[in-house]
């Protein structure tokens, strides 16, 4: 039996998780949505900007530590000990960096005003534009323990751990969660966004190109969190309609009993697909208040404000019931 030296043993896990690491931002720097590809054009050029400074930089340390080594005779020619001062370089070393620093600060304001994720698309793509009469598909998002169940309002259907859209058809993500905090992530289509229980946020994307991508959890949520994952297809439109039409003709519906079942912690769940389902019941998830007998958040409150709003009934004045006692 041969013995691997533990530093062989090292460099291959090492090239093993730069492998990885490499596949990761490949996807990151050539996804197939244009929100995750705009936002990939922002890594790459923030990463040259700083080149500028950490190129030459590390050049000069390499270029220094060359130049006067202890067996250059000549460096002791340039040696200047009363040296202290350099406007040119204090020039140099300062200017620089602050022209970098304001150039990646507007970069980075533009790009995230631009990318915000509640902002609607304006294109979809960077030689499409957004067509005035196109509308785009809801998807509601949400996150539980420990898988992800998809509403589509648009077509009545919902789904378990498989998503599925139109290529180049704008895509409004609405999402929520059951119990812990989580992270709605397909790394192809967009930025990663938070999904809270009793609350929504909102992610607007778009896919153009027909595929199957990996979509998962990027957010720690327990003991399941490893196996929360899914796949999202990019779909022509015609196969997107079958795709639904699978669903509705296979599935079960979705009624708030079975909401409840499916809502119990499980992992590694298969994809399901539900017929319909019944009205409401989204809004119900995010208001909490699925179980019957159970105050909804938005009305709960509604009824708080109303308390808080309504006029205070005046004391009566302590010299009134005084007179009040001397009659009597």
């Amino acid at each position: 039996m041969t013995h691997t030296p533990p530093l062989l043993r090292a460099a291959c896990a090492c090239l093993a998780v730069a492998a990885l690491a490499g596949c990761s931002k490949a996807v990151v720097l050539n996804p197939a949505g244009d929100v995750a590809a705009q936002q990939g054009h922002m890594v790459v050029q923030a990463t040259l900007l700083m080149l500028i400074i950490i190129v030459p930089v590390i050049a000069l340390v390499l270029w220094f530590a060359w130049k006067y080594r202890e067996a250059n005779p000549a460096a002791d020619e340039d040696y200047d000990p009363d040296w202290h001062h350099s406007t040119t370089l204090e020039l140099v070393i300062w200017t620089v960096p602050l022209l970098i620093i304001i150039a990646l600060g507007a970069l980075t304001w533009i790009g995230t005003h631009k990318l915000d994720p509640y902002r609607p698309l304006d294109r979809i793509a960077a030689d499409k534009p957004l067509e005035e009469q196109s509308t785009p598909l809801e998807v509601q998002v949400v996150a539980m323990d420990w898988k992800w169940l998809f509403f589509y309002p648009e077509q009545g259907i919902a789904t378990v751990n498989e998503l599925a859209a139109p290529v180049d058809r704008p895509i409004l993500f609405k999402l929520t969660a059951t119990s812990t905090m989580n992270a709605f992530y397909v790394p192809d289509l967009a930025g990663m966004i938070y999904a809270m229980p009793g609350m929504q946020t909102e992610l607007n994307a778009v896919i153009n190109r027909p595929g199957v991508f990996p979509g998962m959890s990027s957010h720690y949520s327990g003991h399941g969190f490893s196996g929360m994952t899914f796949k999202f297809h990019g779909l022509a439109q015609a196969d997107f309609d079958q795709w639904v039409a699978k669903a509705r003709a296979e599935g079960q519906p979705l009624t708030k009993a079975a909401y409840l079942q499916l809502e119990k912690p499980s992992e590694r769940d298969p994809v399901r697909r539900f017929s319909r389902v019944e009205s409401g019941l989204y809004d119900k998830v995010l208001n909490r208040c699925v179980a019957d007998g159970t105050v909804c958040m938005h009305h709960q409150m509604a009824q708080d404000a109303a308390r808080a709003a309504a006029p205070k009934p005046a004391a009566a004045a302590p010299q009134a019931q005084g007179h009040e006692h001397a009659h009597h």
